[in-house]
């Protein structure tokens, strides 16, 4: 019988690249952008790219993208001490040994509370740091790396996607708002609660079905068999195929307690207490980090794993130089993750020296004027499908479309609340597969799932959540 042959897939940073030096070409192919001093006439065309841009713009990813190359390089050093105590290997093990037969529940767990902390203040890309970790305990229960990506991603993202309280994306677009024009607010988080729920329902169904399968027949996998054996070769450890009864030590449980308290402070940091009116962590940390929790970015949680994995590194008394020598493998593992984050960056840059997305946002707003309510919604959502390939930060987004878009909806008598949402959701589908998200490309890096992959299998599953939020907006458009 013949071997399986092994498929030949693009690498993350040849998709990026062919992209970037599409959008170079695009820039020419469309008309010359016109300038009136040194302002250019809004939806007038774009500047053509020149070649020592289009090489450039990977280069100037990386200054768009340092502060989280130094997170993932120091969460990279973390990850390496924990490993290096056997803690995390022994921990999974007796979770899914705890679990049995049961750890399909994890999926819908897990990704509730992913979703929960993506509608609130809009968590996706310090969610790399949990792609291994999920990896490797997926891996423990017999599925595969694909299953911990998707219950990272789509968990996180569903909640991005109907953000309802999320001040960088649904906090920005109303902010964005020329002034005259009305918002209900109560009836956004109304409509985002709709958005969220039903797309962390139909990611959950999607996941729980192919991790099943999986379990049942590992040939059900969507992983090329080069990515079963980087699988195998990374988290290989963490299955437990001896089916004994292992135990954590006391040093071990206090090394996992620490390791938890981690990622929970960090959690903590990022979330913007401040834009909730809550001001109780205010005094916290401020005089470790500089920053108070609540007001944490990507440098200060990178201090603070540097931190933590010093005081593991002295509880497990790993001396001085195994220490070091720990924490540098363990950064220098990450510089294939940081690399393809930093290129894909570049994509956003080049959108913005040629100004391609200036030229798409304003002449899709006159043609949408044209347009039925019904066919309106739908036809904006794709709208900012395509912007949020090119643009995928939700904050850059909001602040670029929304003075555009709203007062059109306004003056055509359409709903502003819809139209917010619209820009919202359509930008978090994006951020699910699109190839030019940081959080995405980073993110599979570390789970060695090869973009090519997850798009294949995550084709389906985003599909059929455009269509539901396309329902949800349309359906709320004939009740307000």
């Amino acid at each position: 019988m013949a071997k399986k042959k092994a498929k030949v897939m693009l690498s993350s940073f040849s998709i990026i690249l062919i992209l970037i030096f599409g959008l170079g070409i695009l820039s020419h192919v469309l008309p010359n952008a016109q300038f009136v001093g040194e302002e250019i006439v809004n939806g007038s065309g774009t500047v053509g790219a020149t070649l020592s841009q289009v090489l450039m713009v990977p280069i100037q990813g990386f200054e768009n993208a340092i502060d989280v190359g130094i997170f993932i390089m120091m969460l990279g050093g973390l990850l390496a001490v924990i490993n290096k105590t056997g803690a995390l290997e022994t921990g999974i093990k007796v979770l899914v040994h705890k679990l049995k037969g049961r750890e399909i529940l994890l999926i819908p767990i897990l990704m509730l509370i992913f979703s929960i902390c993506g509608t609130t203040y809009g968590m996706l890309e310090e969610t790399v740091g949990f792609y291994v970790l999920l990896a490797a305990t997926m891996m423990a229960a017999g599925m595969d790396p694909l299953v911990g990506s998707a219950v990272v991603l789509l968990g996180a993202g569903s909640g991005c996607l109907g953000s309802t309280i999320n001040p960088f994306a649904t906090g920005v677009a109303i902010s964005a708002l020329p002034e005259g024009i009305a918002c209900n607010q109560g009836l956004v988080i109304l409509i985002a609660v709709f958005i969220w729920l039903t797309t962390l329902i139909v990611s959950i169904l999607f996941v729980m079905s192919y991790a099943k399968k999986v379990q049942k027949d590992k040939g059900s996998t969507f992983l090329s068999l080069r990515e079963q054996k980087q699988a195998e070769k990374r988290f290989g450890q963490f299955e437990d195929k001896d089916k004994k009864d292992v135990k954590l030590s006391t040093k071990q449980k206090v090394t996992l307690i620490l390791f938890g308290l981690t990622f929970l402070v960090m959690v903590i940091g990022f979330v913007p207490w401040g834009e909730f009116g809550i001001t109780f962590f205010d005094s916290f940390t401020g005089w470790l980090t500089g920053a108070s929790l609540g007001n944490w970015w990507f440098y200060e949680a990178a201090l603070w794993f540097l931190i933590m994995s010093i005081i593991i590194a002295i509880i497990n008394r790993f001396g001085e130089k195994n220490f070091v020598d720990t924490f540098v493998d363990g950064a220098d593992d990450m510089i294939g993750v940081i690399l393809v984050i930093a290129i894909a960056r570049g994509a956003s840059v080049l959108m913005s020296e040629t100004y391609l997305d200036n030229y798409i946002i304003y002449n899709a707003a006159d043609m949408l004027a044209k347009l039925p309510e019904l066919a309106f919604v739908p036809l904006n959502y794709i709208l900012h499908i395509v912007l949020s390939i090119l643009v995928p930060s939700s904050s850059g987004l909001a602040t670029l479309s929304t003075p555009i878009i709203a007062p059109i909806a306004a003056q055509l008598g359409y709903s502003v609340e819809v139209t917010i949402m619209t820009l919202v959701a359509a930008n978090g589908l994006v951020n699910l597969i699109s190839p030019t998200c940081g959080a995405i490309m980073g993110g599979l890096a570390l789970a060695k799932v090869e973009y090519s992959t997850w798009f294949r299998w995550a084709f389906k599953v985003v599909l059929t959540i455009m269509l539901v939020n396309i329902f949800v907006l349309c359906l709320f458009t004939l009740l307000v």
